[in-house]
């Protein structure tokens, strides 16, 4: 979920694999002891991490709302920060389209799992990741507004939207091993997003 050069966490590990697990089977589908199993501890064991599935799933769906937005904040504040570089507005959309793409390309089992499965979530859980999610969708609106001013908000608003449509649809691209290499994926899912942005903008 997020990048990182060291060495995953027992946490990490269980949520990856449960993860995993979740959207290849279904919430329902898939028990606590298959989860020890993947990574090697018992079911009872992941008691000592998780008060259970529900609290997995949870943690889950709320961690990458809240990554997905950490990280736009941060190429925002990495852009302002700069000075005499000439990053304008083109270069900090650029910025938050490849973020969103390395989410869309290394975290599919978690596209999978929020679109499957978002409602099994406590109510305030639930609520806690729509926040997140507007927080970074208007993040986003306010890029889009200044790389293309004449761009009305909700129409930009709905252009965000649809993009995230576009870079989420990656778990029904085929299998990993089915795409033309990640390079490429990601080249031609930016060009796309771009694309869909400037017939909004241009249009």
């Amino acid at each position: 979920m997020a990048t990182r050069t060291d060495a995953p966490t027992r946490r990490e590990q269980i949520l990856k694999e449960a993860a995993r697990l979740f959207a290849e089977r279904g919430f329902h589908g898939v028990g606590v002891d298959e989860i020890g199993a993947a990574v090697g501890i018992s079911g009872p064991g992941l008691y000592r991490h998780f008060a259970g599935k529900d609290a997995m799933l949870a943690e889950l769906l709320v961690g990458i709302s809240d990554s997905l937005l950490t990280g736009a904040k941060r190429r925002l504040a990495e852009a302002d920060g700069v000075t005499g570089s000439g990053l304008g507005p083109e270069a900090v959309l650029d910025s938050l389209i490849e973020g969103h793409i390395d989410f869309a390309l290394d975290d599919r089992p978690l596209i999978t799992l929020h679109d499957r499965e978002l409602d099994r979530l406590r109510d305030a859980d639930r609520k806690m990741v729509r926040q997140l999610q507007r927080q970074y969708v208007e993040l986003w609106v306010g890029v889009l507004r200044e790389v293309y001013p004449a761009v009305p908000e909700p129409s930009a608003r709905s252009a965000v939207h649809s993009v995230f449509g576009l870079l989420n649809s990656t778990p029904h691209l085929g299998r990993p091993g089915s795409l033309p290499g990640r390079a490429v994926t990601a080249a031609l899912l930016h060009r796309m997003a771009r694309g869909a942005f400037a017939a909004v903008g241009e249009g």
